[in-house]
């Protein structure tokens, strides 16, 4: 007769909270990205950014031709979120970016993430809504998200030219963010050149690694891939 197995709880685990923080953050983390997402695609860092002023919610959902209801939902989210500050004169209230969202979530930010916003909202969201189909399966979910055939990742991937574009544009602003930190993990003095055919490209006068010329760096993450 096999062992009875000891199934009391492991040494260390707290009892439940009285009120289940972490659960709920866990639960409503994907407000938080949606909201990120949605000012990102609806321009509203940008137009603060071009701006070079604080501005009404009026005028920002005048300027990227949004429902003011919806628009001041929004920025108070933002404001939340610590994405926007907030500047309150008399009744009136103001937004602007803060430097987090100017260097980050504006588009034209040489270390922008405004393409990996994009890219997660529009096709990586996407893919997690079948992630219970995904674990019963064990293969990527791209034929019942996108109606293309998931074994072969990259012509999902490539499936249209927007597709493809948005892809590239995010890896290479990842790569923005985190190649000099991977360039500089190793010694490469000992390699002349480094080529990785792999076919994402970045600059190399970002991340200057002498006596290495960094021809090419491939940078891939899939998601939900087999």
């Amino acid at each position: 007769m096999a062992a009875r197995q000891d199934l009391s709880p492991t040494e260390g685990d707290p009892p439940a909270d009285e009120f289940p923080t972490k659960i709920l953050e866990y639960l409503h983390g994907f407000y938080i990205s949606k909201t990120v997402f949605t000012a990102c695609e609806l321009g509203v860092f940008d137009v603060l950014l071009a701006a070079e002023r604080p501005m009404s919610a009026e005028e920002i959902s005048q300027a990227v031709g949004a429902s003011l209801d919806g628009t001041q939902r929004l920025l108070a989210a933002c404001g939340g979120l610590q994405l926007l500050n907030v500047h309150q004169d008399g009744e009136q209230v103001f937004y602007s970016n803060t430097n987090q969202a100017r260097v980050y979530l504006t588009s034209s930010s040489p270390r922008s993430l405004y393409h990996c916003t994009q890219y997660s909202s529009k096709t990586i969201y996407r893919c997690w809504n079948y992630l219970t189909d995904a674990v019963r399966e064990g293969r990527n979910q791209y034929e019942k998200a996108f109606g293309v055939s998931s074994k072969d990742l990259f012509q999902a991937i490539y499936s249209s030219d927007e597709e493809m574009v948005r892809f590239m544009q995010m890896m290479n602003y990842i790569w923005n963010i985190c190649g000099k930190a991977v360039v500089t993990a190793f010694d490469l003095s000992p390699f002349k050149d480094i080529c990785d055919l792999g076919g994402k490209y970045f600059s190399v006068k970002l991340f200057p690694c002498e006596p290495c010329v960094c021809v090419c760096v491939c940078v891939c993450v899939c998601v939900l891939s087999s």
